[in-house]
Parts: C-alpha cells; sequence; structure tokens
C-alpha cells in the first residue's frame, strides 16, 4: 500500500513556545519534522534547559538551515557554526546559541519530537 501524507507548517500540529523562539511541529507518518524559529538572544542553556530539566541538549538533531547562525558546542568541547543553506547533524550533548541579530530558522527532522516539552 502506498501512502502520501503532506501537512503544511501554516497550519502546525503543535506549537512549542520558549524564550527567543519556538518551534511548529507536524507528524507525518511516524515522523515528527519541526521548524523552529530562535531569535537573536536565544540560548539552549538559558530559555530550553529549564524546560528539559537537563544539564545539555539530548536530543539528536538532523536538520536544515533555512536563515541565520547558530553555534553549538558539545559537552566534549568541539564546536561549529551552522548557517544559511547548511544540512546539519547534531548528537546529543550540547548547548546552542544564536550568532548576530538574525532569526535562526531550520527544519529537523529528528530531533525535536520531545523538544521543549513541558
Amino acid at each position: 500500500m502506498s501512502v502520501l501524507e503532506a501537512k503544511s507548517f501554516t497550519d502546525p500540529d503543535e506549537v512549542r513556545q520558549f524564550p527567543h523562539g519556538h518551534v511548529d511541529l507536524v507528524t507525518v507518518g511516524d515522523t515528527t519534522v519541526g521548524r523552529a524559529e530562535f531569535e537573536p538572544g536565544w540560548r539552549w542553556s538559558q530559555d530550553v534547559k529549564p524546560i528539559a530539566g537537563t544539564e545539555s541538549c539530548q536530543a539528536a538533531h538532523t536538520g536544515y538551515v533555512l536563515s541565520g547562525r547558530m553555534h553549538v558546542v558539545m559537552d566534549d568541547g568541539s564546536e561549529a557554526d551552522a548557517g544559511p543553506g547548511d544540512a546539519v547533524m547534531i548528537e546529543p550533548g550540547h548547548d546552542a546559541w544564536i550568532v548576530g541579530n538574525e532569526t535562526c530558522v531550520m527544519v529537523d527532522f529528528t530531533g525535536l519530537r520531545d523538544y521543549a516539552k513541558k
């Protein structure tokens, strides 16, 4: 049996708000896809850590950056930036923050099902 399912982020299944941003979620089949907006001043350890209750982000992210820049620091000290046009894979155990004055918009295919969930 073939399956074709499409949903629009203009009418998401769920919206999760957090300081300096939000994530819109749609579920297609067994996959939850998120479109996240992280505003200037957003930092995981300040804005999402109180919701997650962990020392660092424990979600694995596989995504694509549409706009803005994000700096990611892994628990082991390795770090990198991601910006427009970059495909990213970020393993669990990291902090991240926005670089510059532009909102970072990112589509994530793996790590937002439970992200910032109260």
